[in-house]
């Protein structure tokens, strides 16, 4: 598996409107072979910034890359910048990570 993330700092009082944008969006992701998943994550506020992450898990790395470089990508990401610009600080900050180990609740084992 390989988990891909995106890091935003977020403007003070534009929560609600970069949730919005995500909520919202059209992502096409469940399209693409290899995805498993998405979550978008709020972290920790500061004086400056909520830490917020888009979190995708696929099966493999390459699996991801194929996703980079598809139309359903830059379908996705049209709207990044233009019309409807994230409130954010900076750049997003990428992170990818191959998983080493996993672990799952079995079923049927009480939470």
């Amino acid at each position: 598996m390989y988990i891909a993330m995106n890091r935003f700092r977020v403007t003070p009082g534009q929560e609600a409107e970069f949730e919005a944008v995500w909520r919202t969006r059209e992502s096409y992701l469940s399209q693409m072979d290899g995805f498993v998943a998405f979550h978008l994550l709020r972290g920790a506020s500061q004086e400056d910034h909520t830490l917020y992450s888009s979190h995708t898990v696929w099966e493999t790395k390459a699996d991801f890359e194929a996703w980079t470089k598809s139309d359903a990508f830059r379908k996705a990401h049209a709207w990044a910048g233009n019309t409807r610009p994230l409130p954010i600080a900076g750049h997003p900050q990428f992170e990818g990570f191959d998983v080493v180990l996993e672990e799952l609740r079995q079923p049927g084992v009480a939470a």
